[in-house]
């Protein structure tokens, strides 16, 4: 469910008209609410068992406002970068609910994350755990450790975001953490508190997750006989949203935390998780104006003012989002190419799309697109980077402007030989 829909023909969020925002604001920007942010962790967070830290994935959606108003709402973050890392502090995440994720953290980001007395930094590698024990051992700390495996298993979902079969970059093999417990046992600096494991992103079925799940608690039960106190789960993120309006939605909530309560009913572990796109995707829209209605030789082209630099995901992943006018014409459909300005063949959002007939100068918004929208967005073709909006009830307010071209300009530095 999400707060965006239709008053007298004309698309809201919330209680706020968007072509208001657009107006406004300038298109294309991003627009988010806030009710909907609300929603998605408040139903996910009561879903899985009592206690557990939810850790809000911030790659999906690293605005300040959007990381203050989960925050608020009791949300932890996942992180993976010193970056992030900040943004999650900046948005007034306590330490003590971060988890700090990631295959190539440097020793400077373990220095800033000992420092900040994290909850936990999840381990991809022992060349990250030796340098993990140096850098806390320096600075007199003891890090709280888990150790991510990989337990080659298959999501079934994009190869791209695919992160849990043995031939994907992320953690250890799972057959390996024995002798890695040991290795934690003798370093100074850390502490292994548990396993962390993440298969993928926009996973739509349950059983590879159930199947990844019962081999880190099979895992688990192992070291515990071997004498190492594993007290935590951190189980990830992946948990799909749907993309296709008609389409059978993924799993809900509810059925994960059911499936999650069934299988680690006793095991005396605190469960963590990582949901980053069930929480922003749904809750966020790109609105876009059409500047041309094309003829082709084949075909007819929606060229909207939003491209592939603002948003990627179609390109990259050959995803599909819905589009829908933000003001119903009540006119025939047509099939269109919707496409952008960026200067690739690659910036096609949808090819052979049927939608309401369009014209020029109308305002067209792309769908479930708050996570890894914004987030990936770049300047490319020197294109503005595209602005965010979060609405709260009748309220909205810009939450990242649109720089200016004389900003964009005035970040190059030209060296003393062209001054």
């Amino acid at each position: 469910m999400n707060h965006f829909d239709y008053r007298g023909g004309v698309l809201h969020a919330e209680e706020v008209a968007i072509p208001e925002i657009a107006a406004a604001v300038g298109t294309p920007v991003y627009v988010y609410s806030t009710a909907t942010l609300l929603r998605h962790f408040q139903v996910f967070a009561g879903a899985v068992p009592e206690g557990s830290l939810v850790a809000y994935a911030v790659k999906a959606n690293g605005n300040l406002a959007v990381i203050r108003t989960l925050a608020g709402a009791g949300a932890g973050a996942d992180v993976v970068s010193e970056g992030e890392l900040r943004r999650a502090l900046a948005g007034g995440v306590a330490p003590e609910k971060i988890v700090f994720s990631g295959v190539g953290k440097t020793e400077a980001e373990l220095a800033f994350a000992v420092e900040t007395g994290i909850y936990q930094i999840n381990v991809e590698s022992e060349p990250e755990l030796e340098a993990l024990s140096r850098v806390a051992a320096a600075k007199g700390a003891v890090a709280a450790i888990a150790i991510r495996v990989n337990p080659d298993v298959d999501a079934r979902t994009h190869a791209k975001i695919s992160t849990g079969k043995g031939e994907n970059k992320f953690g250890v093999p799972i057959d390996r953490m024995p002798e890695l417990a040991a290795r934690c046992a003798e370093l100074p600096g850390v502490a292994l508190k548990g396993i962390a494991v993440h298969i993928g992103s926009q996973i739509t079925d349950l059983a590879p997750l159930e199947a990844a799940y019962l081999r880190v608690l099979g895992m688990i039960e192992t070291l515990r006989a071997g004498g190492h106190a594993i007290e935590r789960a951190d189980l990830g993120g992946g948990l799909g949203v749907p993309y296709v309006m008609n389409d059978p939605h993924p799993p809900l909530p509810d059925d994960y935390g059911a499936m999650v309560r069934r299988i680690s009913a006793g095991k005396n572990l605190r469960l963590a998780f990582e949901p980053g796109r069930l929480i922003v995707a749904n809750a966020g829209i790109l609105v876009a104006r059409a500047v041309y209605v094309k003829r082709g030789a084949s075909r007819d082209f929606l060229v909207l003012d939003a491209g592939m630099n603002d948003l990627i995901r179609p390109a990259m992943y050959e995803a599909h989002h819905d589009i829908v006018p933000v003001v119903r014409h009540g006119r025939p459909e047509q099939a269109y190419d919707v496409v952008g300005p960026v200067c690739e063949t690659g910036d096609t959002f949808a090819r052979g799309r049927v939608l309401d007939g369009f014209k020029a100068g109308e305002l067209a918004a792309i769908l479930t697109a708050g996570a890894y929208g914004a987030a990936q967005a770049s300047e490319y073709n020197a294109r503005p980077l595209v602005p965010e909006v979060l609405v709260n009830g009748a309220d909205w307010s810009v939450i990242r402007a649109r720089p200016s071209y004389e900003e964009m300009l005035a970040r190059d530095r030209l060296p003393a030989w062209l001054g």
